[in-house]
């Protein structure tokens, strides 16, 4: 009997190390998936600011790009305008 008594309190003991060390494996499971997950997160929000970045140095640049079109094509009107008067004269003169 005495032997069955030993053989049960070290399965209890063993039992209580495994509980333990699983313990301890699922704490060091967690701070690393933490601590991967804090890097992870890092990264994408440092590339979602650069993004953000050119995303607004893009928009920039079509503004300007528009504004400069804008006075080209006014500055064609304006242009086509003058010609179409000259023609009209130069008809005129002609006589068509």
């Amino acid at each position: 009997m005495g032997d069955m008594m030993e053989m049960l309190e070290l399965v209890k003991r063993l039992t209580g190390e495994f509980e333990s060390r699983r313990e301890q494996l699922r704490d060091f499971v967690l701070e690393s998936l933490c601590s991967n997950l804090e890097k992870v997160q890092g990264v994408l929000n440092s590339t979602r600011n650069k993004f953000i970045d050119r995303n607004d140095a893009l928009e920039a640049m079509v503004m300007a790009l528009k504004e400069e079109i804008m006075a080209t094509m006014m500055a064609l009107s304006t242009i086509i305008e003058e010609l179409e008067e000259e023609l009209a004269l130069c008809r005129a003169v002609v006589g068509k």
